[in-house]
């Protein structure tokens, strides 16, 4: 996407041909920076961390970080300790293990000695196929937001989303902002709410961000303005990411997806997923049981990172000391609460047929 004129991706490979660069998302929005990964340690950092995130960007981080490890060693060992070590950045996103999965059959399968090329051409297939996929979610997603412009007699369509599942998410497009972009490219007028996001404020700093750098319309509300607004009409659309679903269609987002869904419900606004298959987990049914639910440090509560007045980035404490903090990552929103999940082949209802309609080699057993 575009970053003031720009074409930019989240990650490519460096000008030297190996090194892989990432922008750094802990420095924005008050500092556009790209940072150079050369290991494996390098780009489990990197996830570990949130110098990079959203679920797309976290599983093609990990096959980079693949092809880093065979610089280094490209042996049986040395192949499965680039995927022990990248495996256990973060539990929730579906598509690190995906993408781990796949680099080690297409790696496994080379001989030692022509690894290395082997893992930079599939980390850059990966690469390209979320890009692709992203594009297609945009082309799909903005029919529902070309339907909703008419019925509003072409006044501004007035998107919610939660968190940053922009291009700055995946490798370029996005998940729930493909839409709204691929929107704003025919001219269509559109109008994003951005949920700050607490704790980590992905909203506030990444998606009002990139936004900005796009040209977009959008205004910045605090999390728990969403319902209210829904009440006033404010809202003709929810559209948020996902971290993983289930093949039953309960969808896995940043904390505080799950309130926005029940305020959508009850003020009769829809509310949509954006996902590439890649995020589906086809291996479960139940959300609530069966995805593992990150918590993170305390410290991303106790403590907000700011600029002052002065120009000068800063870090804050803002809770009481000694106070105990939970901080879960994640939250399950219940497939019945998903108006449809928009994937690269299209739209599908939030129910196992509905998946399956769109990806029929699953219910065949096909990978």
């Amino acid at each position: 996407m575009r970053v003031h004129g720009d074409p930019w991706r989240s990650i490519f490979v460096a000008d030297d041909g190996w090194a892989v660069a990432v922008i750094d998302q802990t420095r924005l929005p008050f500092a556009f920076e790209v940072r150079h990964l050369r290991t494996a340690e390098d780009a489990a950092r990197a996830i570990r961390d949130m110098i990079v995130r959203g679920a797309p960007l976290i599983g093609v981080t990990a096959a980079y970080g693949v092809a880093l490890a065979m610089r280094a060693d490209d042996s049986d060992a040395g192949l499965r300790a680039a995927l022990e070590l990248l495996g256990r950045t973060r539990p929730t996103a579906v598509n690190l293990r995906w993408a781990l999965a796949r680099m080690g059959e297409a790696v496994g399968d080379e001989r030692p000695g022509r690894r290395v090329e082997r893992a930079y051409a599939e980390a850059g297939r990966i690469a390209e196929e979320d890009v692709a996929a992203c594009a297609a979610i945009g082309r799909h997603g903005a029919t529902i937001l070309e339907q909703l412009s008419a019925a509003a007699d072409r006044r501004p369509v007035n998107v919610l989303t939660h968190c940053n599942a922009g291009w700055l998410a995946c490798v370029d497009w996005g998940t729930a902002l493909a839409p709204v972009y691929a929107a704003h490219e025919s001219g269509l007028a559109v109008h994003v709410l951005v949920d700050e996001t607490r704790p980590r404020n992905q909203g506030s700093s990444l998606t009002a961000f990139e936004l900005s750098a796009h040209g977009i319309s959008h205004e910045v509300i605090v999390d728990n303005a969403g319902g209210h607004l829904m009440q006033r009409g404010r809202v003709d659309v929810c559209i948020v990411g996902c971290d993983r679903a289930t093949r039953s269609g309960d969808v896995t987002n940043k904390i505080g997806t799950y309130l926005k869904a029940l305020a959508a419900r009850d003020n009769g606004v829809p509310f949509y997923a954006a996902l590439p298959s890649s995020t589906i987990d086809w291996n479960i049914t139940d959300g609530l049981r069966e995805v593992p639910i990150e918590e993170r440090s305390a410290r991303e509560v106790t403590h907000v990172r700011g600029r002052a007045d002065d120009g000068q980035v800063l870090e804050v404490e803002v809770v009481n000391p000694g106070s105990a903090v939970a901080n879960p990552g994640f939250d399950i929103t219940p497939a019945r609460l998903v108006t449809g999940i928009i994937t690269e082949r299209g739209i599908a209802g939030a129910t196992p047929e509905g998946l399956l309609s769109l990806y029929p080699e699953r219910a065949r057993g096909e990978a």
